[in-house]
């Protein structure tokens, strides 16, 4: 058997379909009395059955478009369909060049060393960062406030059942004395109510009421099904207005991801520059091992050469005191290599138990990668486009915009159509009263109500607020616009700076190395002393320890260079939320 569809185009097909019948059969008549109950029988026609059948197909119309079509329609109006808050950050990495990072430790033993490059200690980081993990929870909390807009526009079903007795007395129905009464009674109603975001609140409600009292012999049921249509002509009108709640909801989810990227980066740099940091530390150690060695072979020749008498006793505290300082450069060199650790520890937060005792072992290349910088407008023009920060701040400019509208919206006043139809039947008993929806029994009202504020001020208020917000929101982008260029410029010029500083180290180190070998030979055969000795070893060991630094402050200077710039993620190979740019429109990025 074939299926048919009841449309909505098909109900009115038949009510028309039946009014077109009574006028022609009314038409053609030619008695007086038929043509006077035309008004009558179109009366019947269009309020008995099939009014019913309207109300009971505007009912599933009404659940129906609620579950798919609505929510279809308020998906392309606020801007397309609603996809999955983003917070997924992963690491695209070259299996040829590296190995796995870690396994995990099952047994209760002291794992061994991490032994780590840095793209692997950015890999863990990612994977196990406690920091992170918390971050990464906030887009999908943030959206959870979309849902919470968008339930507006959910179907509300409605239910309520009451019932009491009055025991009574009332004036009698004949003569001036007074009579007693028993009365029950018992409402109950069912409602399933919608709002579009057009403005328009539909309505579809069944009503039954019972009466039940000692003065009369039988109990009195109504029973009725309605259809209310309200609509919003001036304030609340169409979805532009209606849909901006969802709109920010959504921005502010597109924004809370913008966060997490910002936060991914912040990270990514943080334990980059760690882990530059550990290596420094850990060649400063080394250092001043090696210059703490040289120290003591130092007094060594001073007591040998003031044995056989070509130095004075007084010449040993001047080596002595060196001897000293070096340890204690070696005390702090070690207790800095020491916190190192522990913040890349923390940063990567590597599986296992006792993580905290656990060394770690870098593996870098000992030479600098060529890199050779662009102009410094294109980092500007990147960091334009790629920084969190900016793209927030653009997000919550858009929020503004939507304020104002709704606001603009608000001081309009309160104007709406509304429109009543409704089926009833009147019976003795509830299944009798039901069955009597059939009936020619109807009611239909339509009205307008007006609401205003004489004065209007607190909408007035709210969209000066939002107008001037909006203003300030433009006027903050600006300034953050600046600032970011400014930090773009400075990592810039630092870049230069520590490159240039890296030949310039290097240069010193050499000298000073000459000067500490001449010292030397010259306090062998007597010709200078152990203050100039003692200098000497002490403006090497600067020297040294100035070279790397200046090695690793350079690579730190391109890491902060690429975080500024917001490049950071796409160099590494990170993909994280917010990948794309935020597009302003036109007013805006005029303003």
């Amino acid at each position: 058997m074939r299926k048919h569809t009841i449309s909505e185009h098909d109900i009115h097909f038949s009510v028309w379909r039946k009014i077109v019948s009574f006028w022609k059969s009314c038409c053609h008549s030619k008695s007086p009395h038929k043509k006077g109950v035309l008004k009558e029988n179109l009366t019947k026609s269009i309020f008995s059955y099939p009014l019913l059948k309207l109300l009971v197909m505007a009912g599933c119309c009404l659940g129906l478009a609620s579950c798919g079509f609505v929510e279809k329609q308020i998906d392309q109006t606020a801007g397309g369909p609603n996809p999955p808050a983003d917070s997924i950050v992963t690491m695209a990495w070259d299996e040829k060049e590296m190995e796995p990072v870690e396994p995990l430790q099952s047994t209760a033993q002291p794992p061994g060393p991490l032994r780590i490059t840095i793209t692997q200690a950015v890999l863990l980081s990612l994977e196990n960062n406690r920091s992170l993990v918390v971050e990464k929870l906030n887009p999908a909390i943030t959206k959870t406030f979309e849902d919470t807009e968008r339930a507006v526009f959910d179907p509300n079903l409605a239910a309520e059942i009451s019932g009491g007795r009055t025991d009574g007395e009332r004036q009698a129905r004949a003569g001036s004395a007074t009579e007693n009464f028993v009365r029950d009674e018992g409402v109950g109603i069912i409602s399933l109510a919608q709002y579009f975001p057009t403005g328009t609140t539909v309505t579809l409600e069944g009503t039954t009421e019972m009466n039940d009292s000692s003065l009369y012999q039988d109990a009195f049921y109504w029973s009725r099904l309605g259809l209310t249509v309200n609509q919003a002509i001036l304030r609340g009108y169409g979805s532009d207005v209606n849909l901006v709640r969802l709109r920010q909801a959504r921005l502010e989810t597109r924004m809370s991801e913008y966060e997490l990227r910002g936060f991914t980066l912040a990270l990514v740099a943080q334990v980059e520059e760690t882990f530059w940091d550990y290596a420094l530390a850990k060649r400063q150690v080394e250092i001043f091992d090696e210059s703490l060695k040289v120290a003591r072979q130092q007094v060594d020749e001073t007591l040998a050469l003031i044995e056989v008498g070509r130095l004075a006793k007084s010449e040993l505290p001047a080596v002595q005191a060196e001897l000293a300082a070096q340890e204690q450069g070696l005390i702090n060199a070690r207790s800095y290599r020491e916190t190192m650790r522990l913040q890349l520890l923390r940063l990567l937060n590597p599986t296992g138990i006792n993580m905290w005792h656990r060394n770690v072992d870098l593996v870098y290349q000992p030479t600098l990668p060529e890199i050779k910088l662009d102009d410094v407008r294109s980092y500007v023009d990147m960091s334009m486009r790629m920084r969190p920060l900016l793209n927030e701040a653009r997000l919550k400019l858009m929020q503004n915009d939507l304020e104002v509208v709704k606001t603009k919206n608000g001081l309009l006043p309160l104007l709406d159509l509304f429109v009543s139809l409704g089926k009833s039947g009147y019976a003795n008993s509830f299944g009798q009263s039901v069955r009597n929806l059939t009936g020619d029994y109807y009611d239909a009202y339509v009205g307008v109500r007006f609401e205003y504020p004489l004065y209007n001020r607190a909408p007035k208020s709210s969209y000066q607020r939002a107008m001037l917000t909006r203003d300030q929101a433009k006027k903050a982008l600006e300034n953050l616009s600046q600032l970011v260029e400014v930090d773009v410029r400075t990592a810039y010029v630092e870049v230069n700076r520590a490159g240039q500083q890296i030949k310039a180290s290097s240069t010193r180190r050499r000298f000073s190395e000459e000067t500490l070998r001449v010292e030397t030979e010259k306090l062998r055969v007597g010709k200078s002393t152990s203050l100039l000795l003692a200098q000497a070893q002490r403006d090497l060991l600067v020297s040294r320890i100035a070279e790397v630094e200046a090695l690793a402050n350079y690579i730190k200077a391109l890491i902060y260079l690429y975080q500024q710039d917001g490049s950071l993620l796409e160099r590494r190979g990170i993909v994280a939320p917010g990948r794309e740019p935020v597009k302003l429109s036109k007013e805006n990025r005029a303003g």
